[in-house]
């Protein structure tokens, strides 16, 4: 994979991990903390291939950030990711339009094993 990857995360140390998970498969790593700034970023960013976005992000929340994605941008792909897994987490991210989901502390197989299913 040749990926280029937004990262939306408002947590450093979150930020960093997902970083250093992704780094062998990616050709460029964008950083945004919250939607407002991720709408932007996959708005001016035709050839962005995947959004790791967080859903617990200030301001306008990753779901409501992917929804509005989702007006303008139908192929790219969006993974949510939470620290704070409930019941249903997964079924309101991939209703709010995102691809996947994954719970927090990241597992890299777990990761990759998602990333295989959405790009082969």
């Amino acid at each position: 994979m040749n990926l280029k990857v937004l990262i939306v995360e408002d947590d450093p140390a979150s930020d960093k991990l997902i970083s250093a998970l992704i780094r062998n498969i990616a050709r460029e790593i964008l950083h945004v903390k919250n939607g407002t700034d991720a709408l932007e970023i996959c708005r001016k960013t035709p050839d962005l291939d995947l959004v790791m976005m967080d859903i617990g992000i200030p301001g306008l929340n990753g779901y409501e950030s992917t929804r509005l994605i989702r007006q303008f941008n139908t192929k790219l792909v969006i993974i949510a990711q939470t620290a704070f897994a409930l019941d249903g987490d997964r079924e309101k991210a991939i209703e709010s339009g995102c691809n996947d989901y994954i719970a927090k502390p990241i597992v890299k197989g777990t990761l990759m094993s998602i990333l295989e299913k959405q790009f082969h």
